[in-house]
């Protein structure tokens, strides 16, 4: 399993202004083969900052999401804002098992 997190820190206006975006980016990368969760989270103690969390079967479909047409379309329109940051970290798991 791949899992890829991290932050994207934006001005609230920014976040407000992206909201329907994120909404349409989220539910196509939903239906996408080899998506196990896909979720942007708006922090409620810092505002404009959105926490990123995804699961994905592999690299390869991992892949062919950025590859796809609904990301093209959500990053032209994180183009049209003030991005203060961004961090996204990829890691690669061996082994997932319940937490108890």
């Amino acid at each position: 399993m791949i899992i890829v997190a991290g932050t994207l820190q934006l001005t609230e206006i920014g976040l407000a202004s992206l909201r329907d975006a994120a909404r349409a980016v989220i539910a196509a990368t939903r239906e996408e083969e080899g998506c196990i969760v896909y979720s942007f989270a708006a922090d409620l103690t810092e505002p404009g900052l959105v926490r990123i969390y995804e699961e994905w079967e592999s690299r390869e479909t991992l892949k062919a999401h950025g590859d796809s047409a609904h990301v093209a379309t959500w990053r032209e329109a994180l183009k049209s804002v003030d991005a203060k940051s961004s961090e996204l970290k990829l890691v690669e798991v061996a082994s997932v098992e319940p937490f108890r």
